[in-house]
């Protein structure tokens, strides 16, 4: 196994990286990102989804079925249902969120580009994403794949995490500087 930055350390890592290997090798790479990002928003829209993978009381059995309905019913491609299936038999689903994102970081290291971590306070539109993407691209000098999170709490502005860089120019650590200063 390739070291990719540590990834397969934890074991999130193992399973992102056994993906990954399969996936280049079955050269689906691009179907299975595609049915990662949406298993992902399923996370982040579905209390149930959110349940199923978390709930120490759910069985292996009712699991396994659960997830194989889920990917047939969300167009899943076939590795990331059989994928899931063994998440699910090995009871690991709790992993999913983490095997993700290790995906996505090798799939990223993989294609040359770097990753980066986008909070703002509200959604950001196509254009934006676009030039945000161009205005890192030139920063970092390279393509950047974006993560983006949103948090009503910056209340405005943009924090960017890219790798242990970290650009905060939220409104709300604007105001708490000045706060601060004010205090004297």
């Amino acid at each position: 196994m390739e070291n990719s930055g540590g990834i397969q350390a934890s074991l999130s890592g193992r399973y992102a990286l056994a993906l990954f290997e399969l996936a280049r090798d079955t050269k689906t790479l691009d179907s299975v990102a595609e049915s990662l990002t949406a298993l992902k928003a399923a996370l982040a829209e579905s209390d149930d989804f959110r349940n199923l993978t978390t709930s120490p009381v759910i069985g292996r059995e009712t699991a396994t079925k659960a997830v194989a309905a889920l990917a047939a019913s969300m167009g899943l491609d076939t590795l990331t249902g059989n994928f899931l299936g063994v998440l699910a038999q090995a009871r690991r689903l709790s992993q999913l969120p983490a095997v993700i994102r290790g995906f996505e970081t090798l799939l990223s290291n993989h294609k040359g580009e770097t990753r980066a971590e986008v909070t703002s306070a509200h959604p950001l539109g196509k254009t934006q994403v676009t030039a945000l993407q161009k205005s890192l691209r030139t920063r970092v000098g390279r393509d950047v794949a974006v993560d983006l999170k949103v948090d009503p709490a910056i209340l405005g502005g943009l924090v960017v995490k890219i790798g242990s860089q970290m650009i905060d120019s939220s409104i709300r650590t604007r105001l708490n500087t000045l706060a601060h200063a004010m205090k004297g």
